[in-house]
């Protein structure tokens, strides 16, 4: 499948809510399929459908060690009080990185790619990355999760590299 172009910092759509999927078709899971190329090529372990600007609820996560796995309309059911702080960055913002904050287990609702609904508890970094990737659904660019300050300093090195890089 081919390789999308990644929606990049600071475009607004990736501050768009997604729209929840509906039909469940061979379009989806060629968009899965690409989501998934686009993300190892970018690379990363999670990618949404905003990242490459279709406006969908559907994730893609591929953590060290397993299996890619495809998450559509997924929402946050329960979140653990305890937290962990972890290192977050994004495809759509490569090559800077901050900690962020956020519940250690939270258990997800989310319907596979033939539209069979399932919950998944997770912990650790699944867990972080649930709620990286839902957060980004829901108009919320992971940089927002950050102190002004520091949202400053990482939006700043990021301008940086991309003069660097032209």
């Amino acid at each position: 499948m081919p390789v999308r172009p990644l929606v990049t910092f600071p475009d607004q759509r990736l501050r768009e809510i997604a729209a929840p999927v509906t039909l469940f078709d061979d379009a989806l899971r060629r968009l899965a399929d690409d989501l998934l190329d686009t993300m190892r090529a970018a690379p990363g372990v999670g990618i949404t459908g905003p990242h490459i600007g279709a406006l969908q609820r559907i994730v893609v996560l591929e953590l060290p060690g397993t299996v890619p796995h495809t998450y559509i309309n997924p929402t946050i059911i329960w979140a653990s009080d305890d937290t962990l702080i972890h290192e977050e960055g994004s495809v759509s913002m490569p090559g800077v990185i901050a900690p962020i904050e956020r519940p250690a287990r939270v258990h997800v609702h989310y319907q596979d790619l033939d539209g069979t609904e399932h919950t998944e508890e997770a912990d650790g970094l699944r867990a972080i990355c649930h709620q990286h990737e839902i957060d980004q659904l829901n108009g919320i660019f992971w940089t927002q999760r950050l102190s002004p300050l520091r949202r400053n300093r990482v939006t700043v090195r990021f301008e940086k590299l991309i003069r660097a890089s032209k």
